[in-house]
């Protein structure tokens, strides 16, 4: 087989035999218009007939096909089982429930060609609905989904516009890995686990070290939509379970205000239990769209104030747990400091400036 390509595709699975084949399928058909290629398929310790799936296409002559098993479970570990596999210069990751387009490679390439400054490129991930969705479903609605679609125009992402690309449809060249790491396992998803944040704590890290990525429309892929994804009580789990990972990431202390990253809270910042004011100012403005929406029965308005609110409390939550040792003195105590810190800023910004 020849070792020289130019693209490498990476495909996670656990125990969706069921569904593997017409993902392997959508990259094996690419017209790659010269594009050198290779498929990765990474079990992460299945226990059905994925192994069998994987290996009867090899053994039916597919000579760019390669089986790799992780057994430590969760999705970082069997992406950085790919990545260590893997042997062109640029690394596309998609998953066991998609149909890639089938210039999906091509374009993939064309795209690094024309952007060498980047250090990755995500693009659009369109749903496949395996039934009607309801009618409160909106676009605001598509990131437990894992589906995105932003438009025609490519952009930036980086510290200024930090919009967290799909690890369905993510390709990464591999010198980025090589400067800031790979996928952190603090932050997989685990079996069926949802709201994990392995995406978006590493572009955090590429931003951070001053590198940015591309949101690129033309590289396109389909996902599956399964029946239970489409019911609010999937959309609750999942923002408070991603929630949580933000925590761990301290995303809302190291995002301000407008979105942007710093590198710390301002020395200034109001905090309360290891959060600052802001994230409980949002929670309100959050509770109160949502009962306001509630009220004028808009189901898709309070649904998305809904999931945000059951976030942020997720978020303060886990905070409040991962400050509490470093903390000596009472929530009464800190309750009272978080008060009177409020009050003075207060009365500094009511202050007029001496001229």
């Amino acid at each position: 087989m020849n070792d020289t390509f130019d693209v490498s595709v990476v495909i996670c699975t656990y125990n969706r035999a069921a569904m593997l084949a017409p993902a392997i399928e959508g990259v094996l058909r690419q017209a790659s218009n010269g594009v050198r290629y290779e498929l990765v398929v990474v079990d992460n310790n299945s226990t059905d007939e994925t192994r069998s799936v994987i290996e009867s296409y090899i053994e039916n002559g597919v000579a760019n096909l390669r089986y790799v098993f992780e057994d430590k479970q969760g999705l970082s570990h069997a992406r950085n089982a790919g990545i260590v596999t893997t042997k062109a210069p640029i690394i596309a990751f998609t998953d066991d429930d998609v149909r890639a387009e089938s210039n999906w490679v091509s374009e993939i390439n064309q795209t690094f060609d024309a952007h060498p400054e980047v250090a990755y490129v995500g693009g659009k991930v369109l749903p496949l609905w395996e039934r009607e969705p309801p009618a409160w479903l909106t676009v605001e609605h598509w990131a437990p989904l894992a589906i995105i679609d932003y438009g025609e125009a490519e952009f930036y992402v980086d510290a200024n516009r930090p919009m967290c690309l799909v690890g369905a449809n993510l390709v990464v060249r591999r010198e980025a890995f090589e400067k800031v790491g790979m996928f952190a396992t603090e932050f997989q998803r685990v079996e069926d686990s949802i709201g994990s944040a392995e995406d978006h704590e590493w572009q955090l890290r590429v931003w951070q070290a001053g590198m940015r990525g591309l949101y690129a429309p033309r590289i396109v892929i389909a996902a599956e939509v399964q029946a239970d994804r489409l019911d609010k009580a999937y959309h609750r789990r999942w923002h408070t379970g991603h929630g949580g990972y933000a925590a761990l990431m301290r995303l809302y202390e190291i995002t301000d205000e407008n979105s942007r990253l710093q590198k710390d809270l301002p020395a200034d910042t109001v905090t309360l239990f290891g959060s600052p004011a802001y994230m409980y100012r949002n929670l309100i403005v959050e509770i109160t769209g949502w009962f306001k929406a509630a009220m004028r029965r808009n189901e898709s308005v309070a649904l998305h104030h809904e999931v945000h609110a059951r976030e942020f409390i997720s978020y303060l939550r886990k905070r409040y747990e991962m400050t509490k040792a470093a903390r000596t003195h009472s929530n009464a105590i800190e309750l009272g400091r978080f008060a009177a810190a409020l009050l003075s800023k207060k009365v500094e910004r009511a202050t007029p400036a001496k001229t």
